[in-house]
């Protein structure tokens, strides 16, 4: 992923070259090896925190208070990015076991 470099786009732009890449990851990896899904999106969220540092020179030397931007702008815009959506929508069915516990 070199979108850390390239402060010259838009977060709009860099959601449109990054969902397709996401939506096929969460297809694949929420299907076979949901375990593996997490890592993997930490690291675009790790990808996005270093772009908005180096995008925003305010943000260069905290880390948190871009954190906390990137959060303010996951709120604002939870469209923007396919990986959002699908953390609040379920695509696989839920085991049994783990729906009649939770009841």
């Amino acid at each position: 992923m070199s979108i850390r470099r390239q402060t010259q786009l838009s977060l709009n732009e860099i959601a449109e070259q990054l969902n397709p890449l996401l939506r096929g990851w969460i297809t694949y990896y929420g299907r076979f090896s949901p375990s593996e899904l997490h890592p993997l999106l930490c690291y675009v969220n790790q990808t996005l925190l270093a772009w908005a540092k180096r995008k925003f020179k305010r943000f260069k030397t905290h880390k948190v208070r871009a954190g906390h931007f990137l959060q303010k702008l996951a709120r604002e815009n939870a469209d923007l990015f396919i990986q959002r959506r699908s953390s609040t929508t379920r695509t696989t069915a839920r085991p049994a076991w783990r729906a009649a516990a939770s009841t």
